[in-house]
Parts: structure tokens; C-alpha cells; sequence
């Protein structure tokens, strides 16, 4: 993986651990690919913005 890759995947999975989150399902964050991290962050930005509107209602 190049060092960029490695450097955002990092930075996601730190954003993950700031949300107390480690494991995806029985897989650690750091078993995951830089793509499924990447999915999976935008997944949950989503949820938590439509939480966001639905209370706000």
C-alpha cells in the first residue's frame, strides 16, 4: 500500500477510535481495507447526520 494510503487509513481509523469504535463486526479496524474503512466512515457520517435532522424535528 502506498504511504498515502497507509497515512488516511490511519487517520480514518483514528476518527473510528474518537467514536469508540474498534471492530467492524469480529474484525479489528486495522484488518480492514482502506476502501471498506472509507464506506464504512461515510455510513455512520450519514447516520449520525440523519439522527441529527430527526431530532432536531
Amino acid at each position: 500500500m502506498p504511504p498515502q494510503s497507509e497515512d488516511r487509513k490511519m487517520q480514518i481509523i483514528q476518527r473510528f477510535i474518537q467514536l469508540g469504535i474498534y471492530k467492524k463486526a469480529e474484525r479489528h479496524l486495522y484488518e480492514l481495507s482502506l476502501n471498506e474503512l472509507e464506506s464504512e466512515y461515510e455510513s455512520i457520517k450519514r447516520r449520525k447526520a440523519d439522527n441529527h435532522v430527526k431530532t432536531k424535528n
